[in-house]
């Protein structure tokens, strides 16, 4: 059976499927096609239910749990650090609520983070790799950065205003969720442990292997040299990545249901696992 299998063209998701990608793993008769693009059009066809399987933000979950169940593992954890907005000069919290802000989608985590931070406040969708240069070129006043964008924004002098992961560890205690694997619930119980099964392998052998996982996902790395990448990938593939565990689970409840509570979320969903 072809399983279609959406994630996003970063390092960090490249290194989590090379095991899959390369076919260095028990497939288990299955065949995988990846499909690549950015989160924000992965969260939209999720609401189609289009992919098998498919990297979403934790925030659209609220959306599509009818159709989908999360895996627990290949989650993207912010563990004291996350989504961060950045401007040209420092700025209030006040501040922000009076300018623009670019923020790479009204699905993503990071803009429910930043809603839960922040409360109400102007923004434009803008892609999320034209959203740095186009606060440093003074298109917008500030900016809510998710991917490589965290590390490098500094090059281009821009300043953080706020870590929206380092805040939700010390509001909670807990990692900052921000993107999850899930499966389509019509693919039956069986078949969903055996893909998850797979997937698990592919994220524990890009561990296991790490040099070579590196190597395959710098094709994906957006500029960034390998030092840079081999970090930005530490911070999103890790323990939490194999086995996000209960402390995972709770922080997406948690996270969903304030985002229920902030009047962000209308209908808030019982949270469905793979076990």
């Amino acid at each position: 059976m072809k399983i279609t299998l959406g994630h996003s063209p970063d390092s960090d998701d490249a290194f989590m499927f090379y095991g899959l990608a390369r076919h260095l793993v028990d497939e288990e008769g299955y065949e995988f096609e990846h499909i690549l693009r950015d989160i924000e059009t992965l969260n939209r066809w999720a609401l189609e239910a289009r992919l098998h399987v498919t990297a979403i933000s934790v925030h659209s979950y609220a959306y599509v749990a009818d159709g989908y169940a999360i895996l627990p593992h290949g989650a993207s954890m912010g563990d004291d650090y996350g989504p961060m907005v950045v401007a040209r000069e420092p700025l209030s919290r006040e501040a922000l609520k009076e300018v623009t802000i670019a923020i790479p989608g009204t699905l993503t985590s990071a803009f429910l983070a930043l809603r839960l931070w922040l409360g109400e406040f102007r923004f434009e969708t803008v892609p999320f790799d034209r959203i740095m240069e186009g606060v440093a070129e003074g298109a917008y006043a500030a900016g809510l950065l998710i991917h490589e964008g965290q590390l490098t924004h500094g090059e281009l002098g821009l300043k953080t205003l706020v870590d929206l992961g380092h805040w939700w560890k010390g509001e909670t205690g807990l990692p900052l969720p921000l993107g999850v694997n899930v499966i389509r619930k019509d693919l039956g119980e069986q078949r969903m442990r055996q893909v998850s099964r797979i997937l698990h392998r592919s994220i524990a052998y890009g561990l296991d292997h790490r040099e070579a996982g590196i190597d395959h996902a710098l094709q994906f790395a957006r500029g960034m040299d390998r030092s840079l990448a081999d970090r930005f990938v530490g911070m999103y593939v890790n323990d939490w990545t194999l086995d996000m565990g209960e402390p995972g689970k709770q922080s997406i409840r948690l996270f969903l249901e304030r985002g229920h509570r902030a009047g962000v979320i209308e209908h808030l969903p019982p949270v469905e696992f793979v076990e």
